[in-house]
């Protein structure tokens, strides 16, 4: 059964997300955030707080550093969703890095290398 207001928050999840990409792709211009993508956002049903998953490519460190230049760039990147979504709150942006991608591809690969196995055998 779905709680009221969550198809709101999951529209404005979907706004916010969008708006950020667009920021980040054309309006900042720190290059620790080059290769960034923003994978999801999700929006408290209050609109208080958006947790914002990002995936970077390339090691740990470069995974660091882009964190760090879309964390210097949080104040910026919020005045621009005040700019162009019609909210009466903007919500506080909390970035982090999406490891779902990393962790689907090490299952996937796993998963091959236990059928390659499985074929031998047989």
């Amino acid at each position: 059964m779905r709680q009221p207001g969550s198809h709101r928050s999951e529209r404005i999840s979907t706004l916010v997300k969008e708006a950020i990409a667009d920021a980040l792709a054309s309006e900042v211009n720190d290059p620790r955030v080059g290769f960034v993508t923003v994978t999801s956002v999700d929006v408290t049903r209050d609109l208080s707080l958006a947790r914002v998953r990002i995936s970077v490519m390339g090691d740990d460190e470069e995974k660091q550093k882009a964190l760090e230049g879309v964390n210097s760039a949080r104040g910026f990147i919020r005045s621009i969703l005040a700019r162009t979504l019609e909210l009466r709150t903007v919500p506080e942006l909390r970035f982090e890095i999406d490891t779902g991608l990393e962790r689907a591809a090490r299952v996937d690969q796993i998963l091959s290398s236990l059928r390659s196995e499985e074929s031998q055998t047989d």
